[in-house]
């Protein structure tokens, strides 16, 4: 089939032609750029914590009143979770993976600090904290009952001994022997590095050392703490819905906020994740809007110019034109317009991305989106013309003959 005729056709119906192709342009660079975003949060939301996340349970506590030292509490609290049917373990933290608030400082190697620090989060706990979060240790040992110590609020948590992620361990080791080295929380107080886990995520979602965590073999004297247990298989619904009484059946003066106060780690992950989902979501139904208006507009528009033009398309028929041809003839009109439309969508999608990517720090678009997008454009222009186009096949050569 000659292009030239199709070409001469569109340009009698220019505005037509150059809504429909902007509509395809805006549709490409937003679909492209929104399925892009959508599978960055998916990505977050599939991020792994470096834990065994089945049979968790997390619990916020408040102690009420001042009793000058909450540890007696603290320990009393632990021994009763351990006793607990259905617990394999437990102990008493101030963060766990995805709680989204916790503790961080700089690592050195140095003594006297320097620019060479890497960020590191806190996470405090004992010799049951490693086989609690099901976290693998991959060299050295794990903490001893008698390296437990504990702070307050006016110290600085620097023990002796602690256990760090592979990933902290590398960045502040790249040459890859990080177990039995020294490194410095606070200036002047050496911490050696006893052991090291395969990996451990820090408690926030959004930050760019989200691999970088420090066990201290501390307890901190606080009326706020986290106790994290885990359950034997099967038990976790058990002791989700009796851990409540079983705190308050030791001690009443205490505080489980009625949202935060007992989760499962799934309800952790969720909560942590729920703005991730809730934007994929949109950005998935914004796509299949302007996707479907898109149709539309091609259906529309095909329509209208099949209704138009239905007397030349007898003409044509009654001078041996197949229906083959017609069908041809506005498949290949459509495409035309697709074409030129999704040529200019991947500039403006590209533009786009670049634009969001000075703004808001994300990355750079893949290209396979791209080409993704065109095809998907493409292929839907075609379909959508396809039923206006089989409607004009389908116009008898009599109309040719039709004055009105």
């Amino acid at each position: 089939m000659q292009i030239r005729p199709i070409l001469a056709a569109l340009r009698r119906h220019k505005a037509g032609t150059i809504l429909i192709a902007l509509q395809i342009a805006l549709t490409l660079a937003i679909v492209c750029n929104a399925l892009f975003i959508v599978h960055e949060r998916l990505d977050r939301v599939r991020r792994t914590t470096g834990m065994n996340e089945a049979n968790v349970v997390a619990v916020q506590n408040l102690y009420v009143g001042s009793p000058g030292t909450y540890l007696p509490l603290m320990k009393t609290d632990l021994q009763a979770l351990r006793s607990m049917p259905g617990v394999e373990d437990a102990y008493v933290t101030n963060s766990f993976p995805l709680r989204r608030g916790g503790w961080s400082t700089t690592a050195q190697r140095t003594a006297d600090g320097g620019k060479d620090g890497v960020q590191s989060a806190l996470y405090f706990g004992d010799e049951h904290a490693l086989a609690t979060l099901g976290a693998k240790l991959v060299a050295g040992r794990n903490f001893t009952s008698s390296e437990i110590a504990s702070f307050t609020r006016d110290q600085q948590p620097a023990p002796p001994q602690v256990i760090v992620t592979k990933a902290l361990a590398d960045k502040m080791f790249p040459d890859g022997n990080a177990l039995g080295k020294t490194i410095y929380y606070i200036k002047g107080r050496p911490s050696t590095i006893i052991g090291i886990v395969e990996k451990l995520t820090v408690p926030w979602i959004d930050t760019d050392f989200i691999d970088n965590v420090t066990i201290m073999p501390l307890l901190f004297d606080s009326s706020y703490q986290h106790f994290i247990l885990r359950t034997k298989p099967g038990q976790q619904d058990a002791v989700f819905k009796s851990v409540a009484n079983t705190l308050y059946g030791v001690n009443r003066m205490r505080v489980l906020p009625e949202k935060n106060g007992v989760r499962t780690f799934e309800m952790v992950r969720a909560a942590a994740y729920d703005a991730d989902r809730g934007m994929a979501l949109l950005m998935s139904i914004v796509c299949g809007v302007l996707l479907a208006i898109t149709a539309a507009g091609i259906v529309g528009l095909s329509s209208f110019w099949v209704g138009q033009r239905r007397k030349q398309i007898g003409v044509r028929r009654a001078l041996g034109a197949r229906k083959s041809d017609i069908l041809s003839y506005f498949m290949t009109e459509n495409f035309l317009i697709a074409l030129a439309g999704v040529v200019v969508g991947v500039i403006l999608a590209l533009g786009m991305n670049q634009w969001m990517l000075t703004q808001f720090e994300m990355q750079r678009l893949s290209f396979t989106y791209v080409l993704v997008g065109v095809v998907v454009l493409l292929g839907l222009g075609q379909a959508a013309v396809f039923a206006p186009a089989l409607r004009a096949s389908r116009v008898s050569p009599v109309e040719a003959t039709r004055s009105v």
